[in-house]
């Protein structure tokens, strides 16, 4: 041995070390030791009820089945935090560390699990499962979290209990859990992340019982779950339901007399009853009601509990809205609008939707028109005749923050988001990328723009173009312009996640 290698700095490690583990130990056995009043019939069924997550997968059914977006997102992110911290464990955790398991001398014979798990000790996959599921159920919705917590806080003290694991095992495994949590919030960020900012304000009566509130809801929606909900909470609400094609007629009737105007359904019902709130200068209360509901969610209203808040306390914001003009008219857009594919798949999903469900009559949609032989759309933009497979246009500019699909977080900037994907004989691929690129600025195939008003000429006759789920057809000129603080609608000012 070299007389200048020094060993100390190696053999104050190897001491803190045996002292950690001689801590952990002594901890192990104290727990052992003491009598916990009730937990011999609860613990070690909690701790079995956890294995393979069956506790957290009938635990994520529940919340889902409980039918606000709300619990159904907390739901899945709990479940998507759990499957990460179960694959860190599994591949890397457990064969990281070779530990053994605890020796069972110290633990009472009725506390110890009839089949005892072969798997090395550290770190423990029960504490990382429970603290993964419950962290991502809290920072969704901490209310919700808030009722997990406890059960997954005893599912990791069970593992001790019942002498499957050391503290340090519990410990480190729920501090893996947590971690992975972070990271799909990271990779997938929450509501509240994307939520935009609460202004500029709006003065709006208050209406404690919703008196002077006319709600019409589209029972073509299926919203007749919220809308009883929402006359619960507001008894004195006015609340008229009707098919889809009676709509238009109660939404205008209820303009007339309303002090605020109510809408339910999904974004082109909300078009309409937003046209006529404009028209006679009422405030507007949006309860969504129908498949994608964005400018609901966007504002920061997701169920009636949200909206009934808002109304009581008279909490409302101004937004923007979009306008195109046309030799034939014009009309409104509070999301979007776009020419080229999109049009047609819309009409695509429209035709499936009725006999297949929403979302795969989008997924037949996309695939008929992607593979169909067609040619790009021909358009004068800024003076230049472009070939176009797709022209994009928000009301308010669209952010895409990880993996999540692009949101707006403020819904009175100004400004209309201009995407277009550029013409070519490739019009999937070319689509596909634009799509998976997000909000790039320019590319070979596709480019983006910030404006607050847009001229289009040269467009063939029966051009299709579509607004908020609906699609109308144009030709000549289109100008689009922006309608800044337009539309007052009531939002809540303080929305938990």
């Amino acid at each position: 041995m070299s007389p200048d290698l020094d060993l100390t700095p190696l053999q104050t490690g190897r001491s803190a070390l045996r002292r950690l583990l001689d801590l952990d130990s002594g901890v192990f056995e104290a727990a052992a030791a003491r009598h916990w009043p009730g937990a011999e019939r609860v613990l070690p069924r909690l701790s079995r009820s956890a294995n393979h997550g069956v506790l957290w997968f009938a635990t994520a059914a529940a919340m889902a089945a409980s039918r606000t977006p709300r619990a159904r997102r907390a739901a899945v992110r709990g479940v998507a935090s759990l499957a990460l911290a179960s694959l860190t464990i599994n591949t890397i955790g457990k064969r990281s560390v070779r530990r053994a398991r605890p020796v069972l001398d110290p633990v009472p014979l009725v506390r110890q699990l009839k089949r005892q798990p072969i798997t090395t000790s550290f770190p423990s996959g029960h504490a990382a499962s429970a603290a993964a599921f419950a962290t991502g159920v809290a920072l969704e919705s901490p209310a919700w979290g808030a009722v997990v917590a406890p059960v997954a806080f005893s599912v990791a003290a069970s593992r001790v209990y019942t002498g499957v694991h050391f503290p340090s095992d519990v410990l480190a495994g729920a501090a893996l859990g947590a971690g992975a949590a972070f990271l799909v919030r990271r990779l997938v960020p929450t509501r509240a992340q994307l939520r935009g900012p609460v202004r500029p304000r709006a003065e709006v009566p208050a209406l404690p019982e919703g008196e002077g509130l006319v709600m019409v809801a589209n029972q073509g929606s299926g919203t007749a779950d919220r809308v009883r909900a929402l006359q619960a909470a507001l008894p004195k609400a006015e609340i008229v339901e009707c098919p889809p094609e009676e709509v238009a007629d109660a939404l205008a009737k209820a303009a007339s007399r309303a002090r605020v105007l109510g809408v339910c359904g999904g974004d082109g019902t909300v078009n309409t009853a937003a046209e006529l709130a404009l028209r006679h200068d009422v405030p507007l209360a949006v309860l969504p009601g129908g498949t994608l509901n964005h400018f609901a969610y966007d504002l920061g209203v997701e169920d009636e509990r949200d909206l009934a808040r808002a109304i009581r306390h008279g909490e409302a914001v101004r937004v923007d809205a979009g306008r195109f003009v046309t030799a034939d008219g014009s009309g409104l857009f509070l999301n979007t609008l776009s020419l080229g594919v999109y049009p047609e798949l819309v009409r695509e999903r429209e035709r499936w939707s009725h006999r297949i469900g929403g979302w795969p009559a989008g997924v037949l949609g996309a695939l008929r028109v992607l593979h169909a032989d067609r040619h790009p759309l021909e358009v004068d933009l800024g003076g230049e005749r472009r070939p176009l497979w797709l022209l994009f246009v928000g009301s308010g500019v669209y952010h895409r923050m990880g993996l999540s699909p692009g949101r707006r977080t403020d819904l009175a900037d100004g400004l209309l988001d201009v995407r277009v994907v550029h013409g070519s004989r490739r019009p999937a691929l070319r689509l596909l990328a634009a799509a998976a690129a997000g909000p790039l600025t320019r590319s070979p195939a596709h480019a983006a723009v910030q404006v607050n008003r847009l001229r289009l000429t040269g467009l063939a006759p029966g051009t299709p173009l579509a607004y908020d789920g609906e699609v109308t057809s144009v030709s000549g000129e289109v100008r689009l312009e922006k309608l800044p603080e337009a539309l007052t609608v009531y939002r809540p000012q303080n929305t938990s996640a």
